[in-house]
């Protein structure tokens, strides 16, 4: 399955919120939708749930106009929505029925997912004695219940302990592999980065990046060195860079461990390599720079995750 987003546009009042937003995703790949809080991610996630109509623009499935309600959609949204005084197995059972499966059929499909999710000895309790990490992963198993072909995942691994954030990353590549349509939207970059082939970062409304996110990297990673000595801290470094390179390099970037480097113009990495060789800085790294996808989130957005 294919699934367009073209050029939506929606408005509350005379204020409109998404200006032209268009991304696309397809099965056996998880998108990356990112914005900062209010850019309109949500907004965006509702028009495909059906939740809000857009003004103008389509969504497309596999060519034709999306119609939610004859697909099985799995939502994950940041705010948890089940029911802290009702059992775990009757509210997954009832959730499963109002999206069209039978009692029996959801049941079993219930017990699976909380074993799956390892979670099952609590399908007899109510939802608010369990902890926040297992209320979480319930949650995730409510959101998969009806076997949905399309998943929407909206900060999944909000209050997860290291182990638990395991089980849901096994649950989330199963998916994927399984050729589910996967949509994931995430501050903690580091799991975009682990499960997106793609991304699409929204800011105040539009689209200011989009695509694949290993050729988005080589891109802003273009021209940009890193640069380590075992001799010279970070800012003795950096002096002495300026200085002596300057017809060479610009150090464009600091961080922790290494400065950043951008080669001037017609310069290659082997004469800059060749100029250290010759000096006293004891090289510990050297080599081409590849942004995280945080360095690429603040350079377009301008705030850290």
């Amino acid at each position: 399955m294919k699934l367009e987003v073209k050029e939506i546009r929606k408005s509350f009042g005379e204020t409109e919120i998404l200006h032209g937003v268009s991304f696309h995703v397809e099965s056996g790949k998880a998108l990356g939708l990112l914005g900062r809080n209010g850019a309109g991610k949500t907004t965006t996630i509702r028009i495909l749930m059906d939740v809000f109509h857009p003004n103008s623009g389509e969504i497309l499935l596999d060519g034709a106009q999306f119609v939610p309600a004859k697909h099985q959609i799995g939502y994950l949204p940041e705010e948890r929505g089940l029911y802290p005084k009702r059992t775990v197995i009757d509210q997954m059972i009832f959730l499963a029925n109002l999206r069209g499966m039978k009692t029996k059929d959801a049941k079993v499909s219930a017990l699976k997912w909380l074993k799956r999710l390892e979670v099952e000895e609590y399908a007899n309790r109510k939802l608010e004695t369990l902890s926040k990490g297992n209320q979480q992963k319930v949650q995730l198993a409510a959101t998969l219940v009806c076997d949905p072909e399309i998943v929407i995942l909206d900060e999944p691994f909000s209050g997860l302990d290291p182990v638990n954030s395991q089980i849901l990353k096994d649950v989330v590549n199963e998916l994927i592999t399984d050729k589910r349509l996967v949509i994931f939207s995430s501050h903690q970059m580091n799991y975009v980065e682990e499960f997106c082939d793609h991304i699409a970062i929204i800011n105040q409304g539009q689209v200011v990046l989009s695509g694949e996110l290993k050729e988005i990297k080589k891109d802003y990673g273009k021209n940009r060195l890193v640069l380590s000595a075992d001799n010279l801290k970070q800012p003795e470094l950096e002096t002495r860079i300026s200085a002596e390179y300057g017809d060479l390099v610009t150090v464009s970037g600091r961080k922790k461990d290494f400065l950043i480097l951008e080669r001037r113009e017609g310069v290659s990495s082997r004469q800059i390599m060749e100029r250290l060789a010759g000096s006293d800085i004891e090289v510990e790294r050297f080599g081409r720079y590849e942004p995280s996808l945080n360095d690429i989130f603040v350079a377009k957005v301008g705030e850290e995750a």
